[in-house]
């Protein structure tokens, strides 16, 4: 009786254990993500108080200061600005005294004397405000005094109640945090009880990210992809070279599920560590497994900046639901505030900062080819596939662009599988690469077995 249970109660717990184990998972980094940008905004807030209550202070204390003929740095702003009003002010009522002179046909001189002798006794009467003959330094002194230590100590309350805005957000934040680790071994222990019970339907090495094994993609009597087999191991730049039609791009359209492939099967170790077998995976749930990847085209969107064409990347990664989005929740707010600055900071690491609200249509297509990169790294990726990304650069933005993935796959701890025809970019930067022709794999090594494999010469680099 107990197997039958079982057999019912598996395929179903299974699923719903994992289910709640990624959403926690989720929401601990969600909040580790989120409680920096409140301290942020605590700090800012902050630094706006001081800032205004500086001002004030400043303004009290102008009258005791022009009474006793001390020229602060606030006085002499407070001065010029006072005379750059006067000097404006004149300049259009000399405009319209010539222009209604011109109108009329009539002499102008005696009208703009008026008004020059208008303006100097302003400034003689602005000028004689600021910086009266008669002293009083007493008042000042005894003013000066009390409105200081009126200054200095809101400035130590605005002080002392942002480190307590601090500390009670990291104490929330990191109880919450605390809640949401609790119930995840709760759930990860359940998890591992039913699991255990059911043999590991898939399995691959465990430094291996994508293991291809007999992938074939046919369009009648065309074979596209010939019984292809290789692994991508975790972490590293693999690189899958061959001549024009060798069936490149085919085989990323089957791991990313655009083609359902004739046969084979294609298993992935996706962001929570659990292997999936793709080839069960619908295409608009790859991105969430932790695959993405670029086009041999620039997909740009045109009409949105460059910073929010990251955000929508990141649409997979919001938890708020669809009435969130339509009342602006609480949620969807937090989630906005953190995928914005995450994008900001993808967008500093490739160097594009000053891009961030410029339009797509009339920049250097290097540069595009970056922020298609850039746009990637926002929905986590573990698995990063571009699809020529050299295609139409130049040497130095081919360069760059090696640097570039590079520092993507150190840093965001992202393994990068491309398919590209500029062989000195592929040789730089590969750690292994895979030669196929007609569907069919050639060689498989380092880029120096590949480049010196007679097989590869004769098949794709023409031989000797």
């Amino acid at each position: 009786m107990v197997p039958i249970i079982e057999k019912l109660v598996l395929p179903v717990a299974i699923p719903i254990y994992e289910r709640l184990v990624n959403s926690l998972k989720t929401r601990i980094s969600f909040n580790q993500e989120l409680l920096p940008i409140k301290i942020e905004n605590l700090e800012k807030n902050a630094e706006k108080k001081l800032k205004f209550l500086k001002l004030k202070h400043q303004e009290k204390l102008l009258p005791y200061e022009i009474k006793a003929g001390v020229e602060s740095e606030y006085l002499q702003e407070k001065y010029q600005f006072e005379l750059a009003k006067i000097e404006d002010k004149y300049y259009w009522k000399n405009r319209i005294v010539k222009a209604r002179a011109a109108r009329k046909g009539i002499d102008a001189n005696q009208d703009l004397e008026m008004l020059e002798k208008s303006k100097q006794n302003e400034l003689a009467g602005l000028k004689a405000f600021y910086y009266p003959k008669d002293k009083d330094i007493k008042s000042y002194e005894e003013a000066k005094e009390v409105l200081d230590n009126e200054y200095r100590e809101k400035v130590a309350q605005i002080n002392q109640k942002l480190v307590q805005d601090i500390e009670k957000n990291q104490t929330l934040t990191q109880n919450k945090i605390e809640k949401y680790k609790k119930s995840l071994k709760i759930f990860e222990k359940r998890l591992a009880i039913y699991t255990a019970k059911k043999k590991a339907k898939y399995q691959i090495d465990d430094n291996t990210v994508l293991s291809i094994e007999g992938l074939s993609m046919y369009f009648g009597g065309l074979k596209a992809v010939d019984d292809l087999s290789f692994d991508v191991k975790e972490g590293e730049i693999f690189g899958l070279i061959g001549p024009n039609g060798a069936g490149k791009t085919t085989v990323f359209n089957c791991i990313t599920r655009f083609y359902k492939p004739t046969m084979g099967e294609m298993y992935f170790k996706n962001a929570y560590d659990e292997v999936v077998f793709l080839n069960n995976k619908k295409v608009h749930n790859i991105i969430k497994e932790g695959i993405v990847r670029t086009f041999q085209n620039v997909e740009v969107v045109w009409e949105l900046n460059i910073i929010d064409n990251l955000l929508v990347a990141a649409h997979t990664l919001y938890r708020s639901s669809f009435f969130g989005h339509m009342f602006n929740s609480k949620l969807l707010r937090q989630e906005e505030r953190v995928m914005r600055k995450k994008a900001e900071k993808i967008l500093e690491d490739l160097g594009l900062s000053a891009y961030k609200f410029a339009y797509p249509l009339g920049l250097p297509y290097g540069i595009l080819k970056k922020i298609e990169l850039a746009r990637t790294l926002m929905a986590n990726p573990k698995l990063i596939i571009l699809d020529e990304p050299a295609a139409g650069l130049n040497e130095a933005e081919t360069k760059d662009l090696a640097e570039v993935i590079k520092k993507i796959r150190s840093e965001y701890e992202a393994t990068i599988f491309l398919v590209e025809h500029d062989m000195g970019l592929v040789m730089s930067i590969c750690d292994t690469v895979c030669a196929i022709s007609f569907g069919k794999k050639l060689a498989m090594g380092t880029p120096k077995e590949i480049q010196n494999n007679k097989t590869v010469q004769q098949a794709y680099l023409g031989g000797e």
